[in-house]
């Protein structure tokens, strides 16, 4: 059996949206997401090093995540639910620097999304959902950080009309103080 993945090169060079492969049959389906061959062979070099899963309420916003030490590329799909899922180029010397895409990634469309390194991520949560993180580099918490979901620079158009409107976020305290856009660049330029 040939086990298939499309890999879709996306704008912001790095990133890609993946269809993973499928089967099924009378029982049920299988689905892989991730084979480190298969990726390489399509110029992906992810190999993984940590997993997770996130579990969240319809209206939890998670803001443009990333670390600012030990960058953590990843893999993300949402197995269960649909999100609209969030990329942000951070590299100061990218021609996109600064440009986000968005994506409705769900448990019925299964497409992954191959975030590269020095990129923010988030995600509105449009249905309950289920989120597994397949991570190149392990959580460092000395360089956790982020960007606010509504920094005015970066301007994503969040779908909020699917969860009712912006009243009905749901979000940390922590996302609710992260930095700015502006702050960002005063701080990967010192």
């Amino acid at each position: 059996m040939i086990q298939k993945f499309n890999f879709q090169k996306l704008e912001l060079n790095g990133a890609y949206l993946i269809k993973p492969f499928f089967a099924s049959d009378e029982r049920g389906g299988l689905v892989k997401d991730y084979n480190i061959d298969t990726f390489r062979a399509n110029g992906i070099d992810h190999e993984l090093k940590e997993t997770f899963y996130t579990l969240s309420k319809r209206g939890v916003i998670r803001a443009m995540h990333f670390q600012l030490i030990k960058q953590q590329p990843k893999l993300v799909r949402c197995i269960s639910g649909h999100v609209y899922d969030v990329i942000v180029d951070l590299r100061p010397d990218s021609e996109t620097f600064g440009k986000w895409l968005g994506f409705h990634l769900s448990g019925e469309n299964m497409n992954s999304l191959l975030v590269p390194a020095y990129f923010g991520h988030g995600y509105l949560v449009i249905e309950d959902s289920v989120v597994s993180y397949k991570c190149a580099e392990v959580f460092y918490g000395d360089g956790d950080s982020g960007i606010i979901y509504n920094d005015s620079d970066i301007n994503i158009k969040w779908p909020f009309d699917l969860i009712g409107g912006e009243n009905k976020v749901i979000i940390s305290e922590k996302d609710k103080n992260l930095m700015t856009f502006k702050n960002y660049k005063k701080i990967i330029r010192a």
